[in-house]
């Protein structure tokens, strides 16, 4: 029995998000096509996600200096407890997907927030006697769903990011469904979907 993490990077439902229906579709099949396996969905915009600010940093030095956790002021007890959550439920996971928006070029801030939580040295990468940074994941699998307004043939930053960020921590077994264009030629938005639909079926089917 695997372990499977949705990420849902998009604060609309799949009534007005594209990204989330096929997302939806996935989650569908994977479900159908995997009884035994355990779902896990987080809507990164339902949930409280710790930017690496100055409560974080000031509680890890604090930590690092000896100083007890009872210690720590409420908010930086609040965030570096969300934060370490978030790196202990991916580590424990089997299998990612991770779905998003493309705005402005690049993944909505919230991905990038959770994205740092995941990132983390000494326990998803260490860097080596020569300085190399070295991923410390291995054996999971991932998936990347987006969608794009114009056509960029996983060029983009966004697509670029996740994939680097993944590989970075040591996830090499990692899949990429892209629905783009529908905003560049409406006309044949459906028939973008239509495929990507196809798409997500077939990758849920074999994850």
């Amino acid at each position: 029995m695997a372990k499977l993490l949705v990420i849902r990077a998009h604060p609309l439902t799949s009534e007005n998000s594209r990204s989330m229906r096929l997302t939806d579709e996935f989650v569908k099949t994977y479900k159908e096509t995997h009884p035994d396996d355990d779902v896990l969905e987080q809507s990164l915009y339902n949930i409280a996600i710790p930017e690496i600010d100055l409560d974080l940093f000031s509680a890890w030095n604090k930590l690092r200096e000896g100083v007890p956790f009872v210690r720590l002021h409420e908010a930086e007890q609040t965030k570096s407890t969300l934060f370490e959550g978030y790196t202990t439920q991916f580590l424990n996971m089997d299998k990612i997907v991770i779905a998003n928006p493309l705005w402005n070029l690049q993944v909505p801030t919230r991905l990038k927030a959770w994205i740092d939580c995941i990132c983390v040295a000494g326990k998803t990468f260490k860097y080596s006697e020569t300085g190399e940074a070295v991923g410390l994941v291995a054996g999971k699998k991932a998936l990347h769903i987006q969608t794009n307004g114009g056509v960029y043939n996983g060029q983009d930053p966004a697509s670029q990011y996740v994939r680097t960020m993944l590989g970075f921590i040591g996830v090499t077994d990692f899949q990429a469904i892209a629905a783009e264009g529908m905003d560049h030629d409406p006309a044949r938005a459906g028939e973008i979907m239509d495929a990507a639909f196809a798409e997500v079926r077939a990758a849920a089917e074999s994850f």
